[in-house]
């Protein structure tokens, strides 16, 4: 589902770029893959808690083949738009799901580490893979061509989501209510401190990695990279995302969450700051994938934690809040990015999100982490 998303966000921009559209163009577009998500993500978190897997996942593949097909038939501006618009809120809702059955699949603390890394390397493959197919498909065949690639993928994740199980996350399910009887509401949650605390940190750290997906096009592209090498620089954010991720269920007892969210914070901030600077597309790829270990070790620590300070029948409404709260910044960041990038350098809205990543520290050491 997510590769889906990736292959058209890829394919779009660097179409409107090739058509001689200005940068702020790329950013409105971009935020578009998340102004579904606002509107569904709390909505696919009472689905998740509800009816377990299988129905959100269901709604995401069939919104993801729709916006994609839409694509294939025409590239006109309004037709990536739509495809936008529902690739993103696909992801959304399918998401939701598979995080929270995921949660239920943990037994302890580092178990939930351990199984969100696993969970974490759908993204982080489809990023790794995605543009770099997308690239080939272009420079060979067309832009076409890569929203074909993105429209056969979510009928892939259809059967490969058939082969899930229905587990007890399926059982019936009771509304949490307050002293009046009345169902609770995903923004009670904010309630929870350490709750707030995370989604402001992974607000910060999300949109960097927005700045960073907004950045490489436009940057490549004003150096006069081609398509294959742009896509070989996104697939080694990727790549290192994955590779962090894969150590994380590695290690996953040895590691402290709090410490290991705020050394790849520290990392980010580096690489942000320096990232216009560095040579050509080897020097690129290596600020990539600096940047990808540092920001793909990231959701494994937040999701478990998460699961940790969150009551245990509503961690589907966490999830879709923390979807909310994520994609609601994705929709105002890009468009942001875009003017930015306009107005000064394209390496502008890296510096601005490597500034909010360094002041996230703050509500980061405030983070009181749960008692085993």
């Amino acid at each position: 589902m997510h590769a889906s998303m990736a292959a058209t966000r890829v394919t779009a921009s660097l179409l409107v770029l090739e058509r001689g559209y200005p940068e702020w163009i790329v950013g409105v577009l971009l935020s578009l893959f998340a102004v579904a998500p606002i509107g569904l993500s709390l909505w696919a978190g009472r689905l998740a808690d509800r009816h377990g897997l299988h129905r959100p996942l269901s709604v995401g593949v069939a919104m993801g083949l729709a916006g994609a097909l839409v694509a294939v038939l025409t590239q006109h501006p309004v037709a990536l738009a739509i495809a936008a618009l529902a690739t993103g809120g696909a992801v959304a809702v399918a998401a939701v799901g598979i995080q929270r059955e995921a949660g239920l699949m943990a037994r302890d603390a580092s178990d939930l580490k351990r199984v969100f890394s696993w969970i974490a390397l759908g993204p982080a493959l489809s990023n790794a893979v995605a543009p770099v197919v997308v690239g080939l498909l272009i420079d060979h065949i067309g832009f076409r061509s890569g929203f074909v690639f993105a429209a056969l993928l979510p009928l892939l994740a259809w059967w490969l989501g058939q082969r899930v199980p229905k587990g007890p996350s399926s059982a019936v399910w009771k509304p949490d209510e307050d002293s009046r009887g009345r169902p609770r509401g995903a923004l009670s949650l904010l309630r929870v401190s350490p709750l707030r605390q995370l989604l402001l940190v992974n607000l910060a750290l999300s949109s960097c990695w927005d700045a960073h997906s907004f950045a490489v096009p436009v940057l490549g592209h004003a150096r006069g990279l081609s398509a294959s090498s742009i896509g070989l620089i996104l697939g080694s954010f990727a790549l290192a995302a994955t590779v962090v991720r894969l150590a994380i269920s590695r290690w996953a007892d040895h590691l402290d969450e709090k410490r290991a969210l705020r050394a790849a914070m520290a990392l980010a901030t580096v690489v942000c700051a320096v990232y216009y600077w560095l040579p050509g597309a080897a020097g690129m790829m290596l600020g990539s994938a600096l940047l990808g270990l540092a920001l793909g070790s990231v959701q494994p620590m937040i999701l478990a934690m998460l699961h940790q300070v969150t009551p245990g029948d509503r961690h589907g409404q966490a999830l879709g809040l923390r979807m909310l709260a994520t994609n609601a910044a994705t929709i105002v960041m890009p468009v942001s990015f875009g003017a930015l990038a306009a107005a000064t350098v394209p390496a502008a809205p890296l510096w601005l999100m490597g500034s909010l990543v360094l002041a996230a520290q703050m509500p980061a050491a405030r983070i009181v982490r749960p008692q085993a």
